[in-house]
């Protein structure tokens, strides 16, 4: 059953609807997220940051991509003060900790393990059950809401909370 939401699971073509729109394993992590109407803040973020063209490169990557509703949870005026110029070292440290060089699925994280972030700081798995969940540097807690959005240069997993590294 398809209804646009964020709990959409995947369809029958290999694809998963995320955001309204079917992310496909054809097209990059950019060209994917370009598409979902949950990660437009994630994008304008992204785009500031000047990361997409490392994001649209070979890889592969993990990224934990923080929906709106995520950015949304962050004190009011944090995302316009990062997505400023002189702020982009900052932005950039806080994207990169939500990459991990390497394709994993939810299936390959374990419980208790130790993933190290482009930015260089570690993100902890949390698993129970087929539930994900990750710790971040300064003990937040963020839950991927949806697993495994394959595309052709990595895969996505969606997360609910925008994860924060130490500097």
């Amino acid at each position: 059953m398809s209804t646009g939401s964020s709990m959409d699971a995947t369809s029958a073509s290999g694809g998963v609807m995320v955001g309204g729109a079917m992310m496909t394993p054809d097209k990059d992590i950019v060209a994917n997220a370009l598409n979902s109407s949950e990660h437009t803040t994630l994008v304008t973020a992204v785009k500031a940051a000047g990361l997409v063209p490392t994001l649209q490169g070979t890889g592969p990557f993990t990224v934990f991509a923080p929906t709106n509703a995520a950015f949304d949870k962050l004190p009011s005026g944090t995302v316009q003060t990062l997505v400023e110029p002189a702020n982009k070292e900052q932005l950039t440290t806080i994207l990169t900790y939500h990459v991990v060089p390497g394709r994993y699925l939810a299936s390959d994280l374990k419980d208790g393990q130790k993933l190290t972030t482009v930015e260089g700081e570690t993100l902890t798995v949390m698993k129970k059950g087929s539930s994900v969940m990750l710790r971040d540097a300064k003990g937040g807690m963020a839950t991927v809401s949806i697993p495994n959005v394959v595309s052709s240069n990595g895969v996505t997993h969606v997360v609910d909370t925008v994860l924060m590294p130490t500097r």
